[in-house]
Order: structure tokens, then sequence, then C-alpha cells
């Protein structure tokens, strides 16, 4: 493999480094994204389901109608989405909680209807991270919306207010101010966002978000699709359904037989100080506990969840605890809690960033281990090892120097255009752009390193779950 430093050099450099790790992906380098696409939202290989993967798909089929009905989709679309993921078992999880016209969301989702309309379908679920900071780069993140080429400030908030604050910070009164920092900013343009997005106040600003996407998703795809989003706060629920349930796994594991939670603790420790470190550390145990608006790290010690910085103990690790705060969300569950039940237990496959590609097969090893040495469960065992691509890189695939919001304004955006079909029609390498995403990254930097210097390798056991 090349060394990683700029330009066509890097990005072969990446792709080097993506076909050892993925081998399959390989073929496609050299074929139109659309096939590309085609790949990663063909249903898995159907085999028969063990019954704690069954029981968990259930469930979260049961989220999903739910979620559809409340954000507003007949009963018939909420139906028709629920067979489709059904079919198909494949879920974009790359965004976080983003407007769809930041660029960043809007041609993930484009890669996401490509692949599903290659197949057919014509609804889409899309889960999105919101447990993200407002502001996450300066002047980038959710809290930041560029108009014209010039940030606006989403909420109209002051720095005090953004910095260390979170999509899900609240109780609090968000509407959509977008404070442009010049104030000649394309005023026609601004005007017409406005009157594109709701309105009224909200309790937090994930849920601003979340209200303004249903809004713009029909004028901005033209309703060719069914769309729902969902996010955390739908997570916890689907986290507390299973707690709710007497014969859950993860309640009879997870919190009620303390092993298996301590092992997958020890197992993250194991890698966070072996070759493949700095892709899935530690940073919170199960859950975030959410403060003054502000999203802070937990440690499970003793049976209960602390806040290390101040030994606060927040909450007993059991269900009817975890429950109540579940419910009035001051705890959200963190990363590998929420593909946990998202992914890994329902048998879903996932498609992310540029991270998760890596860390989402060790979040699986993790997890197999665990179940190893706590000695039980030899079909979810046996299910996780015959997982076909239970995730991959699918968000960010399509880099384009086009703004969707003037693509919007000029008429030619996925409603009122073929740009699907269009950018279906480009080849992977031209699609994919410079990869920035990877090549400015120094966490793929140093996993380069390691894989030319052999110190890891795909033959690697932290890598048998990819």
């Amino acid at each position: 493999m090349e060394e990683l430093t700029a330009g066509a050099d890097a990005k072969q450099a990446v792709l080097g480094s993506l076909r050892a790790l993925y081998p399959w992906m390989s073929p496609y380098h050299s074929r139109p994204i659309r096939d590309y696409a085609f790949r990663l939202f063909e249903a898995p290989a159907s085999r028969p389901m063990p019954e704690i993967r069954f029981r968990a798909f259930t469930k979260l089929l049961d989220l999903i109608r739910k979620a559809a009905t409340r954000n507003g989709l007949s009963a018939d679309a909420a139906s028709e989405i629920c067979r489709d993921f059904q079919r198909r078992r494949v879920l974009q999880t790359g965004p976080h909680l983003l407007l769809l016209m930041d660029p960043e969301a809007y041609y993930t989702h484009v890669f996401s209807l490509l692949g599903l309309s290659a197949h057919g379908c014509s609804t889409y679920v899309s889960y999105a991270v919101s447990t993200v900071s407002l502001v996450e780069k300066p002047r980038k993140g959710p809290g930041w919306l560029t108009v014209g080429g010039k940030p606006v400030n989403v909420f109209g908030l002051s720095r005090s207010r953004m910095a260390g604050y979170n999509l899900l910070a609240g109780p609090g009164s968000y509407r959509f101010e977008l404070v442009p920092t010049e104030p000649n900013l394309q005023g026609d343009a601004l005007a017409r966002l406005r009157s594109l997005l709701p309105k009224t106040q909200f309790e937090r600003p994930a849920h601003a978000i979340k209200a303004a996407n249903l809004m713009l998703w029909p004028k901005m795809f033209a309703g060719r699709f069914a769309f729902l989003q969902i996010d955390d706060e739908d997570i916890a629920d689907l986290v507390a359904d299973h707690l709710s349930d007497a014969d859950s796994w993860l309640r009879a594991w997870l919190l009620e037989d303390s092993k298996l939670a301590s092992n997958i603790l020890a197992e993250i420790d194991r890698l966070v100080a072996g070759p493949w470190s700095g892709w899935l550390p530690r940073g919170t145990d199960f859950f975030w506990f959410y403060e003054n608006g502000k999203r802070l790290p937990l440690r499970l010690a003793a049976g209960e969840l602390v806040h290390p910085a101040t030994g606060m103990k927040v909450a007993p690790f059991s269900a009817p605890e975890i429950l109540e705060r579940l419910a009035n969300r001051t705890l959200i569950p963190n990363l590998l809690l929420v593909f946990l039940v998202l992914s890994i237990l329902p048998g879903v496959r996932v498609l992310g960033g540029s991270h998760q590609p890596v860390y989402y097969p060790l979040m699986r090893y993790v997890v197999r281990r665990a179940l190893e040495v706590a000695g039980v469960d030899a079909d979810l065992l046996q299910a996780l090892a015959r997982d076909d691509v239970p995730g991959a890189w699918g968000h960010r695939v399509i880099e384009c120097d086009d703004d969707p919001f003037e693509l919007f304004l000029n008429g030619r955006n996925g409603a009122k255009s073929d740009i699907i079909e269009r950018l279906g029609d480009i080849s992977f390498a031209e699609a994919c752009g410079s990869m920035k995403g990877f090549v400015s990254d120094p966490s793929w930097h140093e996993l380069h390193r390691r894989l030319r210097q052999g110190l890891v390798t795909p033959a690697d056991a932290e890598w048998a779950c990819s």
C-alpha cells in the first residue's frame, strides 16, 4: 500500500486500505456508483433467525411503525416502510442529525435513495445521531448551515449557549432564527429558507431539526420516497422496550447478569491498549448522562452508573431506575448500545462514514468476545459469524460541490430533476471525489501506517466480525 500523503496518491492509498479491510469492495471501484449502492442495499442472505435475533428485530419494527405514525405518516405508509425494511434489513446510520440541505446529509440521502431505487423500493429509513454537539468544528455542525457560501447560525444562539451543548440539550426554547454572520448575506435565499422551516418553538434543538426535515423532505425530494428519520430519543425508547420485557436478552444479560456488561467493558479496555487502539474508545459506559443541557460520561462501578469527575452516583445499573431516566431523557444510550439494539441483535446491515467501517466491526468483536467469555448464546454467536456484510462505508460516498439549497432554489435538486439517476451513472472513483473524510483524518493516517507495517491485519481476531 502507498504512503498516505496528499491528493490523488492519498486517495489511492485510502482505497488500498479499504480493499485490504473489505476485499469485496474491490470490483466496485471501477464501476458506476449505482452498482456499489445496489450492493449495499441488497437484502442480506436469508437464514433462520435465532430467537434472540427475531425478538430484537420485532422490537425494532415496532419502533419504526410507532415513529412513522408519530411523525404523521399514514398507516399504509408506515406498513409499507416496515415491509420494505423487513425485506431489506439495511439502515443508513452515517449522517448526524442535520437539516436536509446540509451537503453531508443531502448527498448521503441521495446515495441511499440511489441504492433503494435500484431495488424498486419507495421507502427509506435513516438513523441520525443526535448525541452530538451543536458545534463540531468552528462554524460547523448542526447549529450552523452554509447559505450562499457563508455560515448562518441556525438557532441564533450565542457562543456560550453552543459550545459544549448538545442537540439533545433541553428542556429549553429553540426556534429557527437563521442569523447570518454577514449582514448583507443573500436576503432572498434566507427568506426562502425561513419560509420552508417551522415557525414554532421547540424544547430541544433535535426536535426542531426533525420537524424541519419532515417539512423539507417532500419539497426537496418530491415525495418520491416515504421518509422516516429516527434518532437517539427513538433508540432510548427502543432500549426501554427491551428493558421492560422480562424475557429480554438485554435485560437478562446486560443488567441482571453483570458479567456480560463487565466483560464488554473489559474487552473495550483491551482494544484501547492494543494495536487497534483509537477506534473504539471507552467514552462512556452504555449511557450518557444529560444534566443542565450538557452530555456527561458515566462509569459502571459496583453496580452503579457514576459520574467520574464528581463521583456522583447517577443511577443503579438496574432496569427500574434506568427505565425512569430513559423516559425523562436524563440517560441516553451510547453508540455501542445503539448498535447493539439497531444492528447486532436484530441482524441489520448498517452504513456509515469514514470511522464506522472500522469501529463497528470492533464493536461486534467486543460483543462476541464477551459472549464467549460468559459462555452464553451459542445461537447468537453463530448468527454473528454468518452475517452478510454487517456494515460498510455508505456515508459521504458522494462528494459534490453543488450546494443542495442552491440546486433547490434553481429547481435542479432531487425534487425537480433526475439528480439521483444522473449521479448514479458516475464512476465510483469520480463520485467519491478526494475522499477528504479519510485523507484529512489522523486516525486513518495511523491505521494506514499500521496496515503497511503489519501491526494490524485483516486476519486479526479483532477483525473477524467485519
